[in-house]
């Protein structure tokens, strides 16, 4: 089993900064997709930001040039650095890695979900 615990939410004001943090425990042997999703109430999910193993990027256009998504190998913790926030930003937002682990006997993929945290950002 592979278990995410996300912390770093809070209230901001409009034009703030926060960092969410995403730190992933189990017998993890490789992470191969890092995402940071956000949902309102009333909406679907909705992906903000991913990463690759390999480094590779992609963000919303509503994020672009505001968040950055970066991660720590040593830690098996993802991040994702939100500036300029805006009251639109405004979300629970969830983190979620794809990889592989093992049990002691075999290797499993794994597809695992933070618990979400709430980001508020007042106007």
């Amino acid at each position: 089993q592979v278990q995410l615990v996300e912390s770093g939410g809070g209230l901001v004001q409009a034009g703030g900064s926060l960092r969410l943090s995403c730190a992933a425990s189990g017998n993890i042997l490789a992470i191969n997709v890092m995402g940071w999703y956000r949902q309102v109430p009333g909406k679907q999910r909705e992906l903000v930001a991913s990463m690759t193993s390999g480094g590779n990027t992609n963000y919303v256009d509503s994020i672009k040039g505001r968040f950055t998504i970066s991660r720590d190998n040593a830690k098996n913790t993802v991040y994702q650095q939100m500036s300029s926030l805006k009251p639109e930003d405004t979300a629970v937002y969830y983190c979620n890695l794809k990889g592989k682990y093992t049990n002691g006997i075999r290797v499993i993929d794994f597809d695992s979900w933070g618990q979400g945290t709430q980001v508020t950002v007042s106007s």
